[in-house]
């Protein structure tokens, strides 16, 4: 058991649109990676609905069971939320490239997920996946974001 120090904000690097379910996060991370849990609390679908993942209490503590797989070395002490996207719909060069593909409903989710959990956890530092691996994950600039909805300074994690 560890205090909860982070919000990690993910995405699910699934092409712009492309609606997915807990069925296919378990697959890809519990099948396809080999690990015991999956990498994220809660999932907001496109339609702005969040689906929890991994049962959690809300005190201040990550208890073994409420472990998610978000972020290599920060998981017992962080709390990970998905939005379902993440990636360009079709390919550029080859490739889906890293694209802001929040719909409203999912920004609109996502900001009352961020002020109510900030509630409960005031000194808990909000980050993007990217500050901890180098990857693009979220596909936002998760800072810029936070500041235009009005979060506290001392809840923005800044590398």
């Amino acid at each position: 058991m560890a205090k909860l120090e982070y919000l990690i904000i993910h995405c699910t690097a699934t092409q712009e649109g492309r609606e997915i379910s807990r069925e296919w996060i378990e697959q890809v991370h519990l099948v396809g990676r080999g690990w015991s849990q999956v990498g994220y609390s809660e999932l907001i679908h496109l339609d702005g609905t969040i689906e929890t993942l991994v049962e959690y209490n809300d005190d201040d503590m990550v208890d073994r069971w409420e472990v998610t797989n978000g972020a290599r070395g920060m998981n017992y002490k962080s709390r990970h939320i998905v939005y379902a996207g993440g990636v360009t719909a079709e390919r550029i060069n080859g490739k889906f490239k890293p694209k802001d593909t929040r719909t409203e409903a999912q920004k609109k989710a996502l900001e009352m997920y961020v002020k109510a959990h900030t509630t409960l956890h005031p000194n808990w530092k909000i980050a993007g996946h990217y500050h901890f691996a180098a990857k693009a994950c979220p596909s936002f600039n998760v800072e810029e974001w936070l500041e235009s909805i009005g979060v506290q300074d001392k809840n923005i994690y800044r590398k």
